[in-house]
């Protein structure tokens, strides 16, 4: 069944539809809000938050995004999080390093040797950093882009911005990139 369909049979009655519709997309909604906000408990938080406003709205007959419900639901996790750095705009994220898991340096994207491994640990730590010193709505694209793998359409729904100004947030992120590397003197290549 297609989304569109399980939300239906959701506002119908079947609680089973949405448990799909949970499992289905539950994973890229907890790692895209847990990749901007870095603090488990929080991530945790909004995610639940997300799904039981998902339900109410589904409930309530408010849904009228046809064929967009992983665009909808990224939209309500987005807006959630902004809601949450309205409250705690003081305070500074949480750095990959504090977490428990690493999820920049994954061990099931090697097959190389030690130094390959290293050179890969060092590329992704320079790239996290580098991701850490761009601008918000260019790191949320960025994200959305690479760690999501949504569309420039879905970003710039879920963002409110049109897709050329989702384009040009991109554009400028690879730009910043590439220049705070050049200046760091940093390579990012396995050559």
């Amino acid at each position: 069944m297609t989304d569109e369909d399980l939300v239906i049979a959701y506002a119908e009655g079947s609680n089973d539809a949405f448990d799909i519709l949970l499992n289905r997309h539950k994973s890229n909604v907890y790692s895209y809000i847990y990749f901007i906000v870095r603090n488990r408990e929080m991530a945790e938080d909004i995610f639940q938050e997300t799904f039981v406003k998902a339900i109410t709205t589904i409930k309530q007959g408010r849904y009228t995004e046809a064929g967009k419900f992983r665009a909808w639901i990224n939209r309500i996790a987005h807006n959630l999080i902004i809601d949450y750095y309205r409250q705690e705009k003081n305070e500074q994220t949480i750095s990959n390093d504090d977490c428990d898991v690493d999820l920049w340096n994954n061990a099931k994207l090697s097959d190389g040797t030690i130094e390959d491994e290293m050179v890969k640990e060092q590329i992704l730590s320079d790239v996290k950093k580098l991701i850490n010193y761009l601008p918000d709505n260019q790191k949320e694209v960025l994200l959305l882009r690479y760690y999501q793998d949504l569309s420039f359409k879905e970003i710039a729904d879920i963002t409110g911005v049109s897709i050329n100004t989702a384009l040009g947030r991109m554009r400028y992120a690879i730009l910043n990139m590439r220049r705070m590397a050049a200046e760091k003197n940093m390579i990012l290549t396995m050559d």
